[in-house]
């Protein structure tokens, strides 16, 4: 025990004994964290593309006061924090829990929330700033776990169907990594305070895809207790000869055949992913070079095909998405989301092609969905809704027959998002999750105001992630019957069919446009 000379701060550094040896972390009187805790061993050499295993056990207590190094990835436009450094061996995971006094450590087990980030499966970590778990973990009284995962090439290359002399590799190494990681929760998390049967999921983006892919994976059975989804490309899973395609891509950028991709230097994978990334939305709009891939073993089927086919795990779930999801990529003119209708109609026959069973509406009930709205504006919303609502209300409903869902809709935003016309943008409410509203002096989101009422907004959300996470109903049930729907802005509100006119159009269908 120390005391930090400029705050007068009594600091703690409490060791845990972990299945693979005893980590020191920090405890500052209010949480506890440990960062950069192994969970898997280096995923290098003849390990890289291999699922994971696990570490090397150590005796020594081993300092874990900062961050492990994160997945390879291209020049990233998210926020990394100072000091972060990229690494092909990068699984590793962070912890935060409330401190707590010798007599408290003997209640109850706390309820855990574990993170997935976003990023396009290619960018981010779990060690980003805005992922500071301090806010979420003090104010619910819980244990927050964030983790890192293989991304771009090194997490969703599929050479499997690709030949390669007799070597092996696995498929959808990120959700393997994913996988290890809860088992690792569930096998450690006691030791930090947790409750292992109650593993709440949660994640963005990406990051929700990766669970909505996971909620129909049999692997993932047990491994948590509830799931929180935010924004997920739930229809962004492509099937193995797509997979080999990408594969055969980056191997001719690389200018090497399977065999020898083990051995090529991190930096020309990281530029090679790069380039196909790039390259794959531009020549089929609107889908991921790297991404989840049916493969017949860790994902038997396409997900929104299996949870309405009652497929998915019966656990209780959260999902949603943002009133103005396109925005942001509208803005960053990325190439991801497609806004003018030759590229918009190119999507959706790729979508369609890509999900069996889909077929196409009539261009009248498309003009019915969103009659009113300005032409210029009309791609943006049919863009979100291909990319993201739609997919989320068809899981929705197929996932209620299975288990209690929760459906919700994003719709707050500062006076400065309206300005740029970002609005409810893509990943605009992960602020609002994890109670970091403000994110250092160049965070322009509150400049022209809009605080005061945006904690409040932050406050209710957190509670109801909260609660949810501790077991309880957060608002009103989404059912085919009664399809209430929670908008969260300035005051919150429960609507019944929000998305009545969308749905109306689309069905179960997948929309085309001309």
């Amino acid at each position: 025990m120390t005391t930090d000379a400029h705050s007068n701060i009594t600091i703690d550094h409490p060791v845990v004994e972990t299945a693979s040896g005893p980590v020191r972390g920090v405890d500052d009187g209010q949480v506890t964290v440990w960062r950069g805790i192994r969970y898997a061993a280096p995923p290098v050499g003849d390990l890289r593309w291999r699922a994971p295993v696990a570490p090397e056990s150590w005796t020594e207590i081993v300092d874990a006061v900062d961050f492990g190094p994160i997945s390879p990835q291209p020049k990233s436009p998210i926020p990394l924090g100072a000091g972060t450094r990229t690494d092909e061996d990068c699984l590793f995971l962070n912890v935060w829990a409330p401190s707590v006094d010798e007599a408290a450590k003997k209640g109850a087990a706390k309820p855990v929330m574990v993170w997935v980030h976003g990023g396009a499966y290619i960018f981010g970590a779990g060690s980003q700033p805005l992922y500071d778990g301090r806010a979420l973990a003090t104010r619910g009284d819980l244990i927050v776990v964030t983790l890192n995962y293989r991304m771009g090439a090194f997490g969703f290359l599929d050479l499997s169907g690709i030949e390669s002399d007799g070597q092996r590799f696995d498929t959808n190494l990120g959700l393997r990594d994913i996988l290890f990681a809860l088992h690792w929760v569930r096998d450690n998390i006691a030791a930090f305070g947790g409750d292992p049967d109650q593993v709440t999921l949660f994640g963005e983006s990406a990051g929700g895809g990766i669970i909505t892919t996971l909620l129909t994976a049999p692997a993932a059975a047990g491994l948590f207790a509830r799931a929180i989804v935010q924004s997920s490309p739930a229809t962004s899973v492509y099937d193995s000869a797509r997979a080999q395609t990408v594969a055969e891509l980056v191997l001719e950028r690389l200018g090497v055949g399977a065999a020898e991709a083990r051995s090529v230097p991190v930096q020309a994978l990281v530029d090679a992913s790069m380039h196909v990334f790039d390259h794959v939305p531009t020549s089929t709009p609107g889908t991921l070079a790297f991404a989840p891939t049916v493969d017949g073993d860790l994902v038997p089927d396409y997900p929104v095909k299996l949870a309405r086919e009652g497929k998915s795990h019966p656990v209780p779930l959260i999902i949603g998405t943002n009133k103005d999801e396109a925005a942001l990529f509208r803005w960053m003119k990325s190439p991801l989301m497609p806004i003018a209708p030759k590229t918009i109609r190119a999507m959706f026959e790729e979508i369609a092609a890509e999900q069996p069973g889909l077929q196409l509406p009539s261009e009248a009930e498309i003009g019915s969905a969103y009659s009113g709205i300005r032409t210029r504006a009309l791609g943006l919303h049919v863009a979100r809704d291909v990319g993201f609502r739609m997919p989320t209300v068809w899981l929705a409903e197929g996932h209620s027959e299975v288990a209690p869902v929760y459906l919700y809709r994003f719709d707050w935003t500062t006076p400065m998002l309206r300005l740029l016309r970002l609005g409810a943008a893509h990943a605009t409410e992960l602020p609002y999750v994890w109670g970091n509203l403000v994110m250092g002096a160049k965070d322009i989101t509150f400049k022209l105001g809009g605080l005061k009422p945006g904690t409040a907004v932050s406050e209710r959300m957190q509670d109801r992630w909260i609660a949810f996470a501790k077991g309880e109903s957060p608002w009103a049930a989404y059912t085919t019957d009664q399809r209430a729907t929670l908008v969260i802005d300035k005051d919150d509100r429960v609507v019944d069919d929000l998305d009545d006119g969308i749905r109306a159009a689309w069905g179960s269908e997948i929309l085309s446009f001309r």
